[in-house]
């Protein structure tokens, strides 16, 4: 068994290796669509050309597709209408339907996918995995399992439930980390545990479905169905300030987590405190997912796809922080817009087509890395 066991650590390090080498090598095929940006006082910093560009014409379509959704709805508005109902030239009725009913639950959604797709990014940077998202290491089925236990066992209302769906996802986090940890956080030890946990809270969620009355069960299975109905202000403010803490902090440690990618040995040799940085990034990915499942429900694959489509736009290499947080909070407006235009104001779930869409997009991705040899 110890044979197996230090074959298998010896294995990972080879493919560690190899993979640090792959990215040793990226970015100096990429330095040419860099370029070095030089401040006063000595300070200078690197910047990648596309991996902006990227990022500014994500910004430009979530914000278009903004528009586009608060002007949706039974009672339609222009775009030109909506932003001008946005700088306050517009009618009453246009300012009330824009600003009281719309414009909260868009901002929910921007703020949903941003967070997911920033979680997302830092848990496959951390696994070093494209599947290593928060859907697939079980922490969305722990913050539901936290919101289940509200509104099974307490009748709790909408602050309470929120409340259980925080507790939950730090729970499921805190455990994964613990159980993973072996002389340091690795990523196939994350994966595997993640996966395992995400079996134990899916069984923990139906047992408590099969505890709850009709309406609580009702009730219950409409917010596992991952929605942006009914959100209001009460979820944009919190959801607001704690992207405005852990994004700043997030990107101030990318540095130190694009390093961790060639190995634990060269990232500890170039200065990089490994198991301080992994633990601060591990915490606030599992700080905005639950934020985010709190808010939302859990909205599926958002995490999965956004960072492997940022990844593929931008062409570099590394975490893609910023891409990824962009890239999510267009998706799911998107996605929010075509459960709207398709099917009806409020008739099908935002959680029900990224659903849909991540299945395909995972599928995919299995087909390609199975291809490639990967898997």
């Amino acid at each position: 068994m110890k044979t197996a066991l230090k074959k298998e650590a010896t294995s990972e390090e080879k493919s560690d290796a190899r993979g640090a080498a792959r990215s040793a090598v990226k970015p100096a095929r990429a330095s040419r669509a860099s370029r070095a940006v030089r401040a006063p006082g000595g300070l200078s910093v690197r910047l990648d050309v596309r991996a902006l560009t990227v990022v500014v014409l994500l910004l430009l379509a979530a914000l278009a597709a903004t528009v586009v959704l608060i002007g949706t709805g039974d009672f339609p508005i222009s775009a030109g209408d909506v932003l001008r109902t946005l700088v306050g030239d517009g009618n009453a009725g246009q300012e009330f339907i824009v600003n009281e009913l719309r414009l909260p639950r868009v901002l929910v959604g921007l703020l949903v996918g941003a967070a997911l797709g920033l979680g997302g990014a830092l848990f496959q940077a951390l696994s070093r995995n494209p599947l290593g998202s928060p859907d697939i290491l079980g922490l969305g089925q722990g913050a539901t399992a936290g919101a289940l236990v509200m509104i099974v066992l307490f009748s709790g209302d909408a602050g309470q439930v929120t409340i259980g769906a925080l507790v939950g996802g730090l729970a499921t986090g805190l455990a994964i980390y613990l159980l993973a940890w072996k002389r340091g956080v690795h990523g196939y030890r994350l994966v595997l545990v993640g996966i395992g946990m995400s079996a134990i809270m899916t069984a923990v969620n139906g047992y408590l479905l099969t505890k709850a009355d009709l309406v609580d069960a009702a009730r219950a299975l409409v917010w596992m169905t991952g929605s942006l109905s009914g959100r209001d202000w009460a979820q944009v403010w919190p959801l607001l300030a704690l992207c405005a803490v852990l994004v700043p902090l997030v990107l101030a440690n990318a540095r130190g987590l694009r390093m961790m990618e060639m190995g634990d040995d060269v990232s500890y040799a170039l200065g990089v405190r490994v198991e301080r940085v992994r633990l601060l990034m591990m915490l606030s990915a599992v700080l905005l997912t639950a934020a985010a499942t709190a808010a939302a429900g859990p909205v599926s694959f958002v995490a999965l796809t956004a960072p492997q489509l940022a990844r593929r736009l931008t062409r570099s290499p590394g975490p893609n922080l910023l891409p990824s947080l962009c890239m999510g909070a267009a998706l799911l407006v998107t996605a929010d817009w075509i459960s709207q235009r398709v099917f009806g104001a409020d008739q099908l779930p935002v959680g029900v087509v990224t659903g849909v869409l991540g299945g395909v997009y995972l599928l995919w991705l299995l087909v390609t890395e199975r291809k490639a040899g990967r898997i």
